[in-house]
């Protein structure tokens, strides 16, 4: 999760979100679903329409012969469940088959367009992003806003409810939810920020609690769910949610997802489809592992930790420039590394970022490894010399060594909060139906 923000605002790409802590919810189960025993038709078939969502809405599942398979079931069962879940306005089924193999032509499995949507925002460190988005991690014209003058957690928090509420009642879209990422922990279940180091609230603020509330008095319209149902979650966990699901780390078993934005590093680790948030919800807080005992000092009072030698601030340490002040972070750093002036400054930054990351596969064993922002630039720059430092300090040598990849996300922060407003409806599909 991450320990301080990544936001990168307007100019976020698919390598800049970091993401969350996922709360009340379950994230999806990887792979085929694979029933214990088989129940009557009717009852099962309502059993299996949040498998199959999930399955159509991670891409799994393109035709209804690949969801019959996926989920063990007869063509019967599974038509009857792609036309309850077409009835509900989540998905559609092409009557004309799609041919091309072996065997009967299948009918193809589209996501509803337009279909219902849920408001995704995020907070950053220089700004407020917020969308509405459908399934399929599928985002609707991103608006991205500056921080007002007044950071609180009530005039913040305020700003992000009020522009998702004008998305949508702009829209004609039913709208079932909302969610918001944050650059800061957040603790489950009841969904309070224990440190905010960016934006200095108090310690124990019932995010969860004001998001909702603001939510409430925003008004997002006639088309809206009421009461609209809320959640909020870190933003380096709902980014890992993402890249799993629609990004870098589909089919993975044991992702671990670092990144660095506008300052910091953050973290997460996806266990098969689920997010590992610990007892709390504060797991992973990877920017505090020590990489260089006498290094550079970390805002958490220790030295040397990846949080401090990895990021922004410390790329432009080891390369003796300062950021211009005027102009946004992380744009500026990810074009240093891509400096060739700057290359004895990256490969000291992904000397330190290797040892982390070695010392988390040796925890953790994932087996993959996703960098976004800022890491996804130095990968990019430096992928012979970090992969070579990771594989010479973890256990299992060059023998076994793990991939490491870019993230492919675009605003993976936003879709991570799409994901996470969308779970209860992933769980239980009829829930579309309830007003």
């Amino acid at each position: 999760m991450t320990s301080q923000s990544r936001g990168a605002g307007p100019e976020q790409s698919p390598d800049q979100s970091p993401g969350s802590s996922l709360g009340q919810h379950p994230a999806p189960p990887t792979g085929p679903f694979k029933p214990s025993h088989r129940r009557a038709a009717p009852d099962r078939g309502r059993t299996l329409l949040g498998p199959a969502l999930r399955l159509i809405h991670t891409g799994q599942a393109p035709t209804r012969s690949a969801l019959t398979g996926a989920l063990d079931v007869t063509r019967a069962t599974a038509g009857a469940v792609t036309g309850e879940l077409e009835a509900l306005g989540l998905i559609t089924v092409d009557s004309r088959p799609a041919g091309g193999g072996r065997g009967r032509p299948s009918h193809r499995l589209a996501l509803a367009d337009p279909g219902p949507a849920v408001i995704a925002a995020q907070l950053h460190a220089d700004g407020v992003s917020v969308a509405l988005a459908g399934l399929g991690g599928r985002l609707h014209d991103p608006v991205h806003l500056p921080l007002p003058a007044d950071t609180g957690p009530a005039a913040l928090l305020r700003t992000a409810a009020e522009a998702g509420a004008r998305l949508a009642r702009a829209g004609r879209r039913r709208v079932l939810g909302a969610a918001l990422a944050l650059p800061n922990p957040v603790t489950e279940p009841d969904g309070t920020v224990p440190s905010s180091l960016h934006f200095a609230w108090p310690p124990g603020t019932p995010v969860d609690a004001l998001y909702a509330a603001e939510t409430a008095r925003a008004d997002p319209g006639p088309r809206a769910r009421a009461p609209l149902p809320t959640a909020v979650a870190n933003d380096a966990n709902l980014a890992a949610l993402a890249e799993h699901r629609h990004g870098a780390g589909r089919g993975a078993r044991h992702l671990l997802l670092v990144t660095s934005g506008h300052r910091g590093v953050g973290g997460a680790l996806v266990v098969d489809g689920r997010l590992h948030t610990g007892s709390s919800g504060l797991a992973l807080e990877v920017g505090h592992l020590t990489v260089d005992p006498l290094g550079r000092p970390c805002a958490c009072g220790n030295r040397g930790c990846l949080n401090a030698e990895t990021d922004t601030d410390a790329l432009f340490a080891a390369a003796g420039r300062r950021p211009d002040p005027d102009r946004p972070l992380l744009p500026q750093a990810r074009a240093l590394a891509r400096d060739p002036h700057a290359a004895d400054a990256v490969a000291r930054v992904v000397d330190r970022l290797g040892l982390g990351l070695a010392g988390l596969a040796n925890i953790l064993n994932p087996d993959r490894i996703v960098l976004s922002g800022l890491h996804l630039d130095l990968l990019a720059a430096a992928p012979d010399r970090l992969a070579a430092v990771v594989a010479d300090r973890c256990l299992w040598g060059r023998s076994g060594r793990i991939p490491i990849v870019p993230a492919q996300v675009a605003h993976a922060g936003l879709v991570g909060a799409a994901e996470l407003a969308w779970e209860p409806y992933l769980d239980d599909p009829q829930a579309v139906a309830v007003n």
